[in-house]
């Protein structure tokens, strides 16, 4: 009996251990390789048919966005642009980008910044409108935050390159961003509740009562009076509001003795409420400042040199008299 011939095929033979990790390790250098070209692609590459320029101008980009990133630079670590001007990294980031990125307090502060025929206007405005003048680029503003401090919270986090928003000093917001010279120098004042405070006061001088404080007293939340209130009057009773106009409701109402402020915003009330002086009462503490700067990312010291400088050079001083006559506006 005859069978018929036929070749078997070859059984597979399973990889050894070793063949599998060399396997392994192939794929992932490759993956790896794939991912270094991706991440070292310039932000700033242009598409198909642009020029690398035309990127760089796009509004939408960043404040963290670093444009400038693949140009050349020396062995100083200066940028060299491509007009052949040489910057440090910071400015040449923002002149790369064509925008100078300003955090802005999202509720409006006249005359410091506010809305007004669709427009952002105000003291704050001129200034940051000025230094990106001053740099050649255009002035885009950051309006996220609700209260001062996420003001410097956007800065500190780099989604702007500076921030100009009546923002006064404090300590704890100097651990996370820097500050220029101040550009405004306002006293720190009260606003009381007449009757409230006379039954406080019992007959004192009011200097004396002031001295040892120990009554109800408001304050903004998250505010730099929110801090500076502990040092000030660490025997007070402190009440913290949402805003300043819900803080004086409460005062109106009675339900604190005194608002802690800046001697513009507590002179504006009776200003623009002349009748107001028959239930309040403005005390103005001439040995306390309230000191308004502009913040400036702690990695950029070139940066906060340049606005010191330009606030040196700048003519345009403000104090109380000038905000008092620039919120008639």
């Amino acid at each position: 009996m005859s069978f018929p011939s036929f070749t078997p095929e070859p059984i597979p033979q399973r990889p050894t251990r070793s063949a599998r990790v060399l396997r392994r390790l192939s794929r992932w250098s490759a993956a790896l390789a794939a991912g270094l070209a991706f991440a070292g692609t310039p932000a700033f590459a242009a598409t198909s048919g642009g020029s690398a320029a035309d990127a760089v101008a796009t509004p939408a980009m960043p404040a963290q966005a670093n444009p400038a990133a693949a140009l050349p630079t020396t062995t100083t670590g200066l940028v060299k642009m491509p007009d052949g001007r040489l910057l440090t990294p910071e400015f040449a980031r923002i002149v790369a980008r064509g925008e100078l990125v300003v955090a802005v307090l999202g509720v409006d502060q006249p005359p410091f910044f506010q809305q007004q025929n669709g427009q952002l206007v105000g003291i704050d405005i001129d200034i940051a409108k000025e230094l990106a003048a001053k740099l050649g680029v255009k002035a885009r503003f950051n309006r996220d935050a609700k209260t001062f401090d996420a003001v410097v919270t956007l800065l500190a986090n780099g989604d702007a390159d500076l921030a100009i928003s009546k923002l006064s000093r404090t300590l704890t917001r100097a651990e996370v961003v820097s500050f220029s010279v101040p550009y405004i120098r306002l006293h720190r004042a009260l606003l009381l509740n007449r009757v409230k405070f006379a039954q406080l006061a019992k007959g004192r001088a009011v200097p004396d009562v002031i001295r040892s404080y120990d009554g109800s007293i408001g304050v903004v939340t998250n505010s730099s009076y929110a801090t500076y209130v502990a040092s000030n009057f660490p025997h007070a009773k402190v009440q913290s509001y949402p805003s300043w106009d819900a803080l004086l409701k409460a005062l109106d109402a009675g339900e604190v003795t005194a608002a802690y402020r800046d001697e513009f915003e507590v002179k504006h009330v009776l200003k623009v409420d002349p009748t107001a002086s028959l239930r309040l009462r403005v005390v103005t503490l001439e040995d306390l400042d309230d000191t308004i700067s502009i913040g400036v990312n702690v990695c950029a010291p070139s940066l906060l040199a340049f606005v010191n400088q330009f606030l040196a050079e700048r003519t345009n001083k403000i104090d109380v008299m000038t905000l008092l006559q620039a919120s008639n506006d």
